[in-house]
C-alpha cells in the first residue's frame, strides 16, 4: 500500500455555494469567531466546544490541522462562502483508514448560517471528494442519537442508518449516550449520481 503521506490530492474544491479547503495559517481568528458565535449550540454535541477557546488556541489548532492534512492522518476542511473570507462552518474527513479506504465526515455550521442547506451541501461535496478523488469505499457519519438536525443532514445527503451504538460516548453532563452510525458505500454513491 502506498504511504498516505505520498498521496497527492487537491487542498480545496468547490460546491455550488462553498469553497471547501484545508486549514491554513491565519485561519484561527476566523474559526474562533465562528465558534464564539455558535458555542451554545455546539456545546451539547461537540466536547471541544466545552473547553475554553482563545484566538491563539484556535490558530494553533488550525496549524496542527494543516500538519495533519499534509500527513494525511486527518483531513480537516473549512467551509467558506465562495468568493469571500466568511467561514460558514467546519467539516472534514476523520478516523481515516487508508487500507480500505474509509472516512468519517464530521461537520458543524455557524449559527447564523444554519437551516440554509450548507451542511447538506458540504456533506455531498465532501462525499464526492472522498469517493471520486480519494477512492473511498466507505464514508460514515456519526452523531448523538438525540441530535436530530445532524441526523437529518446525513439522511438528506443519501446516507443510510446502519445502527445505533449504545452508550458509546459521553455527553455534556458526563452521561453515556447513544451514537447513530450512518454510512454510504461506493456502490450506493455511484448509483446515486
Amino acid at each position: 500500500m502506498k504511504s498516505p503521506i505520498l498521496r497527492d490530492f487537491p487542498e480545496s474544491f468547490e460546491t455550488e455555494r462553498l469553497l471547501i479547503r484545508c486549514p491554513m495559517p491565519g485561519d484561527g481568528a476566523k474559526d474562533y469567531a465562528a465558534i464564539a458565535e455558535s458555542v451554545e449550540e455546539l456545546k451539547p454535541w461537540m466536547s471541544w466546544a466545552r473547553q475554553e477557546l482563545t484566538v491563539e488556541g484556535q490558530e494553533e489548532n488550525m496549524r496542527r490541522a494543516r500538519v495533519a492534512f499534509l500527513q494525511r492522518s486527518d483531513l480537516r476542511l473549512l467551509l467558506f462562502l465562495k468568493g469571500t473570507e466568511t467561514l460558514v462552518g467546519s467539516s472534514g474527513l476523520h478516523r481515516i483508514d487508508w487500507s480500505v479506504p474509509k472516512f468519517e465526515i464530521g461537520y458543524w455550521i455557524r449559527s447564523s448560517f444554519t437551516r440554509r442547506g450548507y451542511a447538506t451541501e458540504a456533506v455531498r461535496g465532501i462525499s464526492a471528494f472522498a469517493f471520486e478523488t480519494l477512492g473511498a469505499q466507505r464514508v460514515e457519519i456519526r452523531c448523538a442519537s438525540q441530535n436530530r438536525p445532524s441526523a437529518r443532514v446525513a439522511e438528506r445527503a443519501g446516507f443510510r442508518l446502519e445502527g445505533e451504538l449504545r452508550k458509546a460516548e459521553v455527553d455534556a453532563q458526563g452521561e453515556a449516550r447513544n451514537v447513530l452510525v450512518f454510512c454510504m458505500i461506493r456502490e450506493e454513491y455511484e448509483a446515486s449520481r
